[in-house]
């Protein structure tokens, strides 16, 4: 494998991050408001992640690491390589409970429900009654290697 690049995607390969999603989360769809960030190589895209932008802080979602890919720490990679977007405003993220550590080692805490701003409260319920176990979390540091 050659070694990855990590970069903002530029929005006319958004069709490339959907083709990737429909491969292996069907859930995700990336949209032209959002950031999104990428690993990458000469041959494929690897693993990406989505910034949708609210107005004073930003819900990280839509985290992909393709299967064959995972295992080799390229989604911690792809986080630390985005640090300047998580550092841009408050970023949320809910993690699946079995992810929580992942995210903890990557600069996010839990943070509780109540201090979510109001949209997101709404769609972490929304989540959560169709069968989601989330934990809600916030990037509160930079993350050291």
């Amino acid at each position: 494998m050659n070694k990855l690049r990590f970069h903002p995607i530029e929005p006319l390969r958004f069709p490339l991050i959907n083709r990737l999603y429909k491969q292996h989360y069907p859930a995700g769809k990336a949209k032209k408001d959002e950031v999104i960030w990428i690993g990458e190589d000469n041959s494929a895209i690897h693993c990406c992640v989505r910034f949708k932008q609210f107005d004073g802080f930003q819900l990280m979602t839509g985290m992909l690491v393709i299967p064959d890919a995972r295992g080799q720490k390229q989604g911690q990679q792809l986080l630390v390589a985005a640090q300047s977007q998580l550092e841009q405003a408050p970023c949320f993220c809910f993690a699946f409970s079995y992810l929580v550590d992942f995210y903890q080692a990557t600069g996010f805490v839990p943070v509780p429900e109540s201090e979510l701003p109001e949209s997101l409260q709404s769609r972490l319920t929304r989540y959560r009654l169709s069968g989601k176990s989330l934990v809600a979390m916030i990037y509160q540091q930079a993350v050291t290697q």
